[in-house]
Parts: structure tokens; sequence; C-alpha cells
């Protein structure tokens, strides 16, 4: 479902019906405990889940990785030193 207002696109909507009572309480529960409403707490969860949040956090990272070889700094390889501490 997609709402319109006065003939602009917005967000679309989406319903779900036949929910457990206990799962409703359960994500209302979650939502209280993180100081959000349970619509704010079911986008969280579904950005979450869709992929969203970590498509971002890849950019970031690697975007990240790019200023660092700018600067011509490089990362170390850390193997040989990973190895020797697992023979400890």
């Amino acid at each position: 479902m997609i709402s319109h207002i006065n003939n602009n696109l917005v967000m679309p909507n989406i319903l779900i019906r036949n929910i457990e009572k206990e799962t409703l309480d359960r994500l209302k529960a979650q939502a209280k405990n993180n100081n959000r409403s349970l619509q704010d707490e079911l986008k969280e969860l579904l950005e979450m889940y869709s992929g969203a949040k970590q498509d971002k956090a890849i950019e970031m990272v690697q975007e990240f990785q790019r200023e660092y070889k700018k600067s011509g700094k490089e990362f170390p390889d850390s193997s040989e030193e990973i190895s020797k501490d697992r023979q400890r």
C-alpha cells in the first residue's frame, strides 16, 4: 500500500494481519525497552533484517579503507602474529 498526500508520493505502508498476541506483546516490550514507538521498533527491525544497515556499514568501512590508503599507510599483515599467538 502506497500513501498519497495531495498527489505527492509518500513512503509506502505495510499492514500485517493475524499476529499472535504473544508476539505483539514481545514487540511492544522490546520497543519500550529501546525507548521507541512500536512503529519505530518495527521499522528498525525491518531495516536491520533487510540488510539496509549492513549495506551502510560496509560502505562506511570501504570509505575508511580508501581514505587510509590515500594517506600512504598500509594495513599490516597480522597473519604471522596470529599464528604465533595460536601456538602459545
